[in-house]
């Protein structure tokens, strides 16, 4: 059983995407997957696993669908035809080595990011289907409720499914437009995994190690600018990861972390791909995010950063993508720059035009400065509020010592 868990964490969505594209339907392929997996408690323990798992749950699962098929088509004639279409599709043997389901994988998530689809359907079908995440983390993300995302993603698979929208990589002339909606779902994937939305780990490197995947994999097929400072962005952010946590799961913030951690593979890698990107004439608002990325990774210490260039990079990226989280984060760098007094005055600014009223780093950074500025009770009121706003265990508990500490 413990064989079982360890490769459906492994291999489900790999093996996901090669039934998809077999099986030409998500719901289909999803339920192979799991009488797949559900085959696999029952004889595994008996016969042992098999050489190839991967290969062993493609198959199995492609056969389970055919016999599905079967079994439904005393009820509707028309899956019988389709389910001897997919049984005569079944040699030769679906290609599953790690270039076949690599190819897999980015097909699907090209698919996911389809235009035909809206863009919250996008990021929530891709999240689901490529990643795994369940809805609930999902509409934590988007700020709303499982349920809304549960209809989101259905009527994703009916629109692929009426519009025949196909399983395949957009052709070469295409490809550039279509990217920056896979951009955007695999930074958020990114994100989930550096920055759990909830649970007992600062961090879910089953997520972000996905999202480096696919962020090479892009890289690999179009190396445009924008894809290059993704990679780099998010290869720099968790070159941080070990450093992240303490022993007991305890968030560290930047300013404390032992850079001694830090994977200096990564940030190395990083640095290079943040500098081609900012070097290609269509640079845009991931090789900015990682220039500023690639500063923080290269100072010695939080003293040493040049926060004069940190603030000039922000002020480039709100030019280019306007946002008040890019605004937020200018805020925090002008503070390390210029003071508190500085920051806390931005900060409260955005906060009165009631764009980020329920964003938890924004009143944890407010919070931050009122505790500088010795105005404690303002701090504690701006911790509690963040707390009241933040789902991940470790985030609650840094918070709660913050508020502790101020007496």
């Amino acid at each position: 059983m413990h064989d079982v868990d360890a490769i459906y964490r492994a291999e489900s969505r790999r093996v996901l995407a090669t039934l998809i594209r077999l099986l030409g339907d998500f719901d289909l392929a999803e339920e192979a997957l799991h009488d797949a997996f559900a085959a696999a408690v029952e004889r595994w323990p008996r016969d042992g696993v098999p050489a190839n798992p991967r290969a062993w749950l493609v198959s199995t699962g492609r056969f389970k669908a055919i016999d599905q098929l079967r079994r439904r088509a005393t009820f509707d004639a028309s899956l019988g035809a389709l389910a001897q279409e997919l049984a005569d599709a079944a040699v030769p043997e679906p290609d599953v080595s790690d270039d076949g389901v690599e190819d897999d994988r980015l097909r699907l998530i090209f698919t996911c990011c389809h235009p035909a689809l809206a863009p919250d359907a996008q990021v929530a079908l891709t999240l689901r289907e490529v990643c795994g995440l369940t809805t609930e983390e999902i509409a934590h993300a988007f700020l709303t409720t499982a349920p809304t995302v549960a209809q989101r993603i259905v009527r994703a698979k009916g629109k692929i499914r009426e519009a025949r929208i196909p399983y395949e990589l957009p052709s070469r002339t295409d490809l550039p437009d279509r990217l920056g909606a896979v951009l955007r779902v695999v930074y958020l994937v990114f994100n989930e995994g550096y920055s759990a939305t909830a649970g007992a780990a600062v961090t879910r490197h089953d997520l972000s190690g996905e999202a480096i995947r696919l962020g090479r994999l892009l890289v690999d097929l179009l190396p445009e600018p924008e894809a290059m400072g993704l990679l780099a962005l998010m290869l720099l952010h968790d070159s941080r990861r070990a450093a992240r946590a303490d022993a007991n799961g305890d968030l560290v913030l930047l300013d404390r972390q032992d850079r001694a951690l830090w994977n200096r593979a990564s940030i190395a890698e990083g640095v290079r791909l943040a500098e081609r990107s900012l070097e290609s004439l269509g640079r845009g608002p991931y090789a900015l995010q990682a220039a500023i990325a690639a500063v923080h990774a290269e100072a010695g210490s939080a003293d040493a950063t040049d926060w004069n260039q940190i603030v000039g990079l922000y002020d480039v990226l709100l030019g280019l993508e306007p946002s008040p989280v890019v605004e937020l984060n200018r805020a925090a760098a002008v503070a390390m720059r210029d003071g508190p007094d500085a920051g806390l005055h931005l900060i409260d600014a955005i906060l009165a035009r009631g764009e980020l009223a329920d964003y938890q780093f924004a009143h944890s950074a407010r919070a931050d400065l009122l505790r500088r500025l010795s105005r404690r009770d303002e701090a504690a009121a701006a911790y509690r509020r963040a707390i009241a706003l933040s789902v991940q265990e470790p985030e609650r508990r840094f918070l709660a010592r913050r508020i502790a500490e101020l007496g």
